[in-house]
């Protein structure tokens, strides 16, 4: 696991060496072990390395023998064996064991189709001189980031992290209205957009090509996406399962899970794994412990408020497979990272478990260098509750034809109290709301922070200027039209996995983890399972009211009944707690005097009227409160970069 960073001007001129060891610098964190330069014509490249595979050679950046084509790769391969000697068969000679020669080898031989032959997470760039090109690949989940930027001058800029693009001076940093209003619905800026204006994403399974001369960024091209289309063996959406589920599928599911997991055990550092007690997590642990001879070193975090504890599921498993595991507790006021957050994640992220993320990932460092993690089998296997509660709406939809049903349910939804306070069965005004709009505005609007409704009295009046008739809605809708399943949930699971997975979820573990100088590596994403249960009927995962049906079923002979049939917790803080009690003044400050209130963005009014029905207990605005905090953080965290580098330039202009 590393980091990468590069220039690459439109002239061959020389490029400033000192600039591109200093967007390298600003990554160390992501690889303390080692770091490189390439130096070439119109163009550098830096690399900063985390050393799991031949930790002995495999410096980056890495040139081909022929000097033709150079390499800042960041993740991990997991075939690079087989590739290896297919392109030893090939006539191509290797002077190293890592699979970072593997990818600029295949790249000789294969040209930009090598990423279809990859197995694992990566993002890369190789620079081809003979062809005057940069190519830039981000794997097919988009486990590992990849942000660029063409500068006015034509000149490109890419990193790992937003935080190498903003040591160039010229990086443009105005606000991208519609990034603004996309945070505040989802809690993270899906891709392709960023923060800011004119700095992009690679989206996930996309490559871009550039010729060195070309002054506009072309477009990225897709290379890979994942299919729900029906296969033969898929069932409609309203059959229901055989009792058992069909157990061939199970022991199929077990077996590739367990292959997915073996090829994610190569290291040559101590390697590890998360456990929090979840089904998942459990499900990656089980398989390490059958197929390593060493106990698994496992690692929980819990907290000392019950609601959000679940160590003692995460200890059944420990107990298990003898792990030798390690549990910290977290205290329901250790909320000291907020301040880092801004820092970590360049820019407004508001999802808070990545305070748990980043304590667990901290315990993890103690003990190992990689830690493997069971992120995805939410998406991949309909564990959210939200999917049973979209599959219900979907129902009603049905039965009440549009002309009917838009304008009953839109008045019930007025006429209906909010209920914040009351269990989600009871929460009608959000149902109501929800089945009167459309399946995927419905999904939408379930899940979003503030509706566009709650953005219109959020915003200033020259922030929806500027938005015109923009909605975050698009987002999804762009997604859907390249949707080519047949059922309602396998929407809602493609849309989760081209949005909420590589915006919250992949970049709330890679933030963390890096800070730490850890590897985390996601079989469950493994591309190749993914695609597989893409065609599992969705009966067979929300099966009479149980959530992974088929992957609780495939897991029975590996874990208790009690860690798989029981109640989801997921990785959550008691923010609702604390923005009433030891949180409460930081909160009125922050958002009452600073750079909330000075930029001209929001409302103030309403952001007060948030603030008092939540002090009060009359509503509960935790979330929407703390994606106004992490905004107010990263605003800060500008405002001071702003001010260093004007003092830089004083300084400079002094000497």
């Amino acid at each position: 696991m590393c980091g990468i960073a590069g220039i690459v001007l439109a002239q061959n001129e020389e490029v400033n060496a000192q600039l591109i060891r200093d967007m390298n610098q600003a990554l160390f964190h992501r690889g303390p072990d080692e770091g490189g330069v390439y130096l070439g014509a119109g163009v550098g490249l830096g690399h900063r390395r985390l050393s799991i595979i031949d930790v002995a050679s495999g410096q980056q950046p890495m040139l081909s023998e022929d000097q033709r084509a150079c390499i800042v790769f960041n993740g991990e391969i997991y075939n690079h064996q087989l590739l290896r000697q297919e392109l030893i068969e090939l006539g191509h000679h290797f002077n190293t064991t890592c699979d970072t020669e593997v990818i600029l080898q295949g790249w000789l031989a294969w040209g930009p189709k090598v990423v279809n032959r990859l197995r694992g997470m990566f993002a890369f760039a190789i620079w081809d001189q003979a062809q005057q090109q940069v190519f830039l690949a981000r794997d097919r989940l988009g486990i590992k980031p990849l942000y660029y930027a063409m500068l006015p001058h034509g000149e490109l800029l890419f990193g790992s992290e937003l935080k190498a693009l903003q040591v160039h001076p010229q990086l443009p940093n105005e606000l991208n209205p519609q990034a603004i209003s996309d945070y505040f619905s989802l809690g993270y800026i899906p891709e392709p957009k960023t923060i800011f204006d004119q700095v992009y994403k690679l989206r996930p399974g996309h490559t871009l090509t550039l010729n060195q001369g070309t002054t506009s960024l072309p477009n990225s091209e897709c290379y890979w996406d994942v299919s729900f289309a029906p296969s033969a063996a898929s069932a409609p959406e309203s059959s229901e399962p055989a009792e058992p589920l069909a157990q061939p599928l199970a022991q199929q599911l077990a077996q590739r899970l367990r292959d997915a997991v073996d090829i994610h055990l190569e290291a040559e550092v101590p390697l590890g794994a998360f456990l929090s007690g979840g089904v998942d997590s459990s499900a990656v642990v089980a398989m390490m412990a059958q197929l390593q001879s060493e106990p698994v070193n496992t690692c929980a975090i819990g907290f000392d408020v019950a609601d959000f504890n679940e160590t003692e599921f995460a200890e059944m498993v420990a107990k298990r497979y003898q792990t030798n595991h390690r549990v910290a507790t977290v205290a329901s006021d250790d909320f000291a990272l907020i301040d880092k957050l801004a820092y970590f994640y360049d820019e407004p992220f508001a999802d808070s478990s990545a305070m748990p993320t980043y304590r667990v990932c901290e315990l993890a460092k103690q003990q190992v260098t990689v830690a493997l993690s069971g992120d995805g089998g939410d998406e991949l296997f309909a564990g959210y509750r939200r999917y049973q509660w979209h599959l219900r709406e979907e129902r009603i939809r049905r039965l009440v034809p549009e002309v009917a049903r838009k304008p009953v349910f839109s008045l019930l939804a007025k006429a209906y109290p909010k209920a914040d306070w009351a269990p989600k069965f009871l929460r009608a005004k959000t149902t109501f709301q929800a089945i009167a709009r459309d399946t995927v505005e419905g999904y939408f609007h379930n899940f979003s922070i503030f509706s566009e409704a709650q953005k219109s009295e959020l915003f200033s009046e020259q922030l929806k200027a500027q938005l015109g008739d923009y909605r975050s809605i698009s987002v999804f809708n762009e997604h859907y039209a390249n949707f080519d399943g047949a059922d309602s949930l396998s929407l809602v699971q493609y849309l989760d996995l081209k949005t909420y997975l590589p915006g919250d979820i992949l970049t709330k573990v890679d933030r963390v983890s890096m800070a730490h100088a850890l590897e985390v590596r996601v079989p469950i994403l493994d591309h190749e399972l993914v695609e597989w249960s893409a065609k599992l009927p969705a009966a067979t995962k929300l099966a009479k009211g149980v959530s992974k049906a088929i992957l609780k079923q495939a897991l029975e002979p590996h874990l208790p009944q009690d860690v798989l049939y029981r109640r989801k917790m997921g990785f959550a803080v008691p923010l609702c707690r604390w923005f009433r009690g030891p949180l409460k003044d930081k909160l009125h400050h922050a958002l009452s005097s600073g750079c909330i209130a000075q930029s001209q963005l929001f409302n103030l009014d309403y952001i007060k009227q948030l603030l008092e029905q939540h002090s009060s207990g009359l509503r509960d605005h935790s979330a929407a409160l703390w994606a106004l905090l992490m905004f107010e953080a990263f605003l800060a965290k500008q405002q001071a970069a702003s001010v260093t580098q004007s003092d830089s330039a004083v300084a400079s202009a002094l000497a």
